[in-house]
């Protein structure tokens, strides 16, 4: 009996590792179809999602009914299941190298409980070669099994969008590979469960790794070269979004914009790519100098409100600034990797004032990661404004409301030229 048939007729049971952004939605979307162990290592965590609360705040309370899951942080609990599925994170460190502390961890995990029969399955982005060449050697050391004789091994890229409804687990295609053909039709019957717009079968492994993170990488350098283009039209005197809607009329323009790129995916997986073309003896130039470019955009930022303030006549030194936004992306509670941090420092640098708003982020996990607290609401008399983060709740302010927080000559930073040719009384800045 194939794994998928015993699956639905629960004499298997399925596991999910890592029950974060991308973990907890999976988890779930199978268990409305099949048994599911959900585990993950932070047992608060853990204690939240028995009482059908997401920790991420991206799930409602509603999405767990009628799930068939038991969530734990005891990995003994494993053993009762025979297909695995590893969704952790995979982070850079201070250097910008990967960090793969929490998926050999993770693997380590499930290596001291895997026996034989079962099927392991990575989702965390990676480079070309970790699942093979990082992850298998211990799921063997461990186990003491043999991968393709004893277990299955397989990787199938997580692409869900954190604060996107619409493309789901279940309406995003999903890429599958196996260890050999048997793993790859099998997994790729397991995916279609839930999976209603299909599969796609990788080749290899590898070829299923690289796919993943150059959807990223190629996203990333994209934004790069729109960053570089509005400091180049800035210099001229015009406005990046017009030149991008005139140029978007041509049927084949790319549609990118400029903006903070931060996050866990496009922010971090070409230092991945990077870091192992290093390793094959292949400098990067264009990955890393897209890199370079979006790394440096909250300075960037920053100091073009700063020279503004200085053309205005004010002193920086105790100017006062706020900014609007915390997170990495809008519409989200995810602080991870934002470059918002980096606008806030670069001001704070000068001497300047700031303060801090976000209707999404939690206050206390901005000062444990930034060292910097959410202000509960505005004050007055700010020199500058920096609209930094498009969430739903900025997008229909009047120019008034930006006038009733500004102080005589006041300036607005829009980095998404969300309100561009509406504000007219204040100055305007954009990308």
């Amino acid at each position: 009996m194939s794994i998928v048939q015993k699956l639905l007729k629960k004499e298997a049971v399925l596991s999910l590792i890592g029950l974060g952004y991308v973990g907890l939605p999976i988890a779930l979307a199978f268990a409305k179809k099949i048994k599911v162990i959900g585990f993950d290592i932070h047992a608060g965590r853990v204690e939240m999602m028995k009482k059908n609360t997401d920790p991420s705040h991206e799930l409602k309370s509603s999405e767990f009914e009628n799930a068939d899951i038991f969530f734990t942080s005891d990995k003994e609990d494993l053993r009762g299941a025979a297909f695995h599925i590893i969704a952790v994170p995979t982070p850079i460190d201070k250097h910008n190298l990967p960090d793969l502390t929490p998926l050999l961890g993770a693997t380590r995990t499930v290596g001291s409980i895997l026996k034989k029969g079962d099927y392991v399955v990575y989702e965390s982005t990676v480079y070309p070669g970790a699942t093979e060449e990082d992850c298998l050697p211990i799921l063997e050391e461990l186990s003491g099994l043999k991968c393709g004789r004893d277990f299955k091994l397989g990787y199938s890229p997580e692409r869900i969008n954190p604060g996107d409804k619409e493309h789901t687990i279940t309406t995003i295609t999903k890429v599958v590979s196996g260890c050999d053909e048997e793993s790859l039709n099998e997994i790729a019957a397991v995916y279609e469960l839930v999976v209603k717009s299909g599969v796609h079968k990788a080749s290899s492994i590898k070829v299923a790794e690289a796919a993943k993170i150059i959807e990223n990488t190629q996203r990333d350098v994209n934004i790069a070269l729109m960053n570089e283009l509005s400091m180049i039209f800035n210099k001229m005197g015009i406005n990046t979004y017009e030149v991008l809607e005139a140029a978007g009329t041509k049927w084949n323009f790319l549609r990118f914009s400029p903006g903070l790129v931060g996050g866990h995916c496009i922010g971090v997986d070409p230092y991945y790519l990077t870091f192992k073309a290093l390793e094959l003896g292949h400098a990067s130039r264009v990955i890393t100098s897209g890199r370079t470019v979006n790394d440096g955009m909250g300075q960037y930022i920053a100091t073009e409100v700063v020279k503004k303030i200085i053309h205005t006549g004010k002193n920086v030194l105790n100017a006062r600034v706020l900014v609007m936004g915390a997170t990495f992306k809008e519409n989200v509670s995810d602080i991870r990797n934002s470059k918002v941090a980096d606008v806030v420092n670069e001001l704070k640098s000068y001497g300047i004032i700031v303060d801090v708003i976000d209707p999404h982020a939690s206050s206390e996990e901005v000062y444990k990661e930034y060292g910097f607290r959410l202000s509960d609401t505005p004050g007055k008399n700010y020199d500058a404004i920096v609209l930094a983060v498009a969430h739903k709740e900025y997008l229909n302010l009047k120019e008034e409301f930006f006038e009733s927080l500004s102080s005589e000559r006041g300036i607005v930073m829009d980095v998404k030229g969300t309100y561009r040719n509406t504000i007219r009384t204040l100055s305007y800045l954009s990308l």
